[in-house]
């Protein structure tokens, strides 16, 4: 996985490689100046009054020099190596939309959106934290350690290994705590989707929790999961403190045993009071690197939990997709066919559809009645490969969908659905989204032919009207005489109407079906409609259950066999 992580590094190696050049300028500041203290220690204490005075205003001089040096380092570092570290969590961003935009509708079946787009921003950022400063702190880190390790040794070296046999214990200690936090960070990001996904399922539903008045039961279900997620956290955070507080006894260990040795050495003659100056110094140096180690080990540990998320985004298999030679569909004819199509949403559910067969001519409008779980939907959501069949197969115009592209197959399908989807954004902006690069007056023609733009003109700002989320400040008829003529300007030569006109009141039903009774012309026609009446001109009907096509005809030879479609019929005029 880290190496995997690591490829997205490799447009920024200048700008990684400047960066942690500057990190060794800063690291060579912070070890010089024990040592231009022990030299002026050294003099001091040896009685060199006028050879002090002109040291101090060399070593300064070389001191004050390097400080600036480490100030136009510190400013690179933290200027262009956080913008570089925001550049690579936008190509990561790009990459997870990029991969989700492929993925086939199962897997948006059984994932919330809340946990989605918790991955897609919070974890990114953690990243960008992590991908900039964990090079960085690591570096400095290993520099420091390996540096005054030198420096020391060369001062005394049974000193130096008896201090640095210390650092291992402290080592011992992260590692030991290092799994607990990284599992700890893991469940809270866990959390954070699950409390994400709530929070948008309640403000989503906010006019039906309203109208049940259950705000109190949303609060309800609001606060244990914002209670479980403070439970997470409040783990996280033990570790933490376990962590610090362990890195802060080692802290003290190290510094007493430098005073401790240092004074046995130094009663010995084996090390002078300018050494010891510069032991004290180093060792507060070493101490403050490995200090800011563990202060970053919390982003780390985001970070890492971060990139885990990421990739299991990243690993999810887009199992719908072009074949490797596919081929484009044009000059679509509108033929469809459904040869021995069997098709069941998972291994564990029971098949929706067994050995299903059908012929589609041109032009055909082709309407499935039947009870709820019987398929309908499923079967026209298989024509534009939105699941993937397990055996048989479908054919536009004699070609196998899964040998076409999925852009060609998509575009010459057309949909309009119960629940119509708009855009967040203006009305102009959500028809032209059938065809991106249409004029205005494609656009305005469209909205025409669906009966729509009449009341667009009354809106507001006519075309320019924003709809607001969801469409929310339109009426049901308004947005789905919206969605046509989205479809109008798209002119695809097949159509699937699922269930256009069941949410809509009588007037806006009449509305609608004339729209879309224009948009079928000429057009092989799929509807799937509970009101019968809508489907009586339907040149062939197919009533579908749990066990396949029971019946097949018109509207009038449907209801002189008095079956399964007279019963339904005759239960519909009942209940209207």
């Amino acid at each position: 996985m880290f190496r995997r992580f690591l490829a997205y590094y490799r447009p920024y190696v200048f700008i990684v490689t400047i960066d942690l050049f500057c990190a060794v300028l800063t690291t060579v500041c912070e070890l010089v100046f024990p040592l231009i203290v022990r030299e002026i220690t050294g003099i001091a204490t040896s009685g060199g009054g006028m050879l002090l005075l002109q040291t101090v205003i060399r070593l300064g001089g070389v001191y004050l020099f390097l400080r600036i040096v480490d100030t136009v380092a510190q400013f690179y570092m933290a200027n262009i190596g956080h913008i570089m570290g925001a550049k690579l969590e936008t190509d990561m961003r790009r990459d997870i939309f990029d991969h989700l935009q492929k993925l086939p509708f199962s897997y948006f079946d059984n994932t919330k959106v809340g946990q989605i787009m918790s991955r897609v921003t919070s974890d990114l950022f953690d990243i960008t934290e992590f991908s900039h400063h964990c090079p960085e702190e690591f570096f400095i880190a290993g520099i420091k350690i390996v540096g005054a390790f030198i420096i020391l040794a060369r001062i005394n070296l049974l000193f130096t290994v008896s201090i640095f046999l210390l650092l291992p214990i402290m080592l011992v200690s992260a590692v030991v705590f290092r799994k607990k936090m990284k599992n700890a960070f893991k469940k809270q990001r866990q959390q954070v989707g699950e409390l994400n996904a709530d929070l948008e399922d309640s403000l989503l539903g906010i006019r039906v929790v309203k109208s049940f008045a259950n705000e109190d039961v949303e609060r309800e279900k609001f606060k244990k999961g914002n209670e479980k997620f403070f439970e997470t956290k409040k783990n996280t955070y033990k570790y933490m403190a376990l962590f610090q507080a362990g890195t802060r006894f080692c802290d003290g260990v190290m510094y007493i045993s430098v005073i401790m040795l240092g004074t046995v050495f130094m009663a010995k003659g084996s090390l002078t009071a300018a050494d010891f100056v510069a032991y004290l110094l180093y060792i507060q140096t070493l101490i403050t690197s490995i200090r800011r180690i563990v202060e970053f080990t919390e982003q780390f540990q985001k970070g890492i939990t971060g990139i885990e998320r990421f990739y299991e985004i990243i690993d999810e298999p887009d199992t719908i997709k072009d074949a490797q030679n596919a081929a484009e569909l044009e000059a679509v004819n509108g033929d469809v066919e459904f040869r021995d199509v069997c098709f069941k949403y998972s291994e564990d559910s029971h098949e929706i559809l067994t050995k299903l067969n059908l012929q589609i001519k041109k032009g055909e409008n082709i309407a499935f009645v039947g009870p709820s779980g019987g398929g309908k939907t499923t079967l026209c959501n298989l024509i534009p490969r939105f699941y993937e069949l397990n055996e048989g197969s479908i054919l536009i115009d004699g070609k196998d969908i899964k040998d076409l592209t999925l852009s060609s197959l998509r575009n010459s399908i057309g949909m309009v659905q119960q629940d119509v989807y708009l855009f967040s954004g203006t009305v102009y902006e959500n028809i032209v989204y059938g065809k991106v690069d249409a004029t205005r007056d494609e656009v305005i023609k469209a909205a025409k032919a669906a009966g729509a733009h009449d009341f667009i003109m009354e809106l507001a700002d006519g075309y320019d009207t924003y709809v607001g989320e969801r469409g929310l400040k339109l009426s049901g008829g308004q947005k789905q005489r919206i969605s046509i003529a989205r479809l109008f300007l798209k002119n695809p030569p097949i159509l699937i109407l699922d269930e256009a006109t069941s949410a809509l009141d009588n007037e806006n039903e009449l509305l609608v079906q004339r729209s879309l009774k224009e948009l079928s012309k000429g057009r092989t026609t799929f509807t799937i409609a509970h009101r019968l009446t809508t489907i009586k001109n339907a040149t062939r009907i197919f009533v579908l259950t749990k066990d396949g096509i029971v019946e097949e005809g018109t509207h009038a030879e449907l209801l002189e066999k008095g079956g399964e479609y007279a019963k339904l019929y005759s239960l519909y005029t009942e209940i209207e």
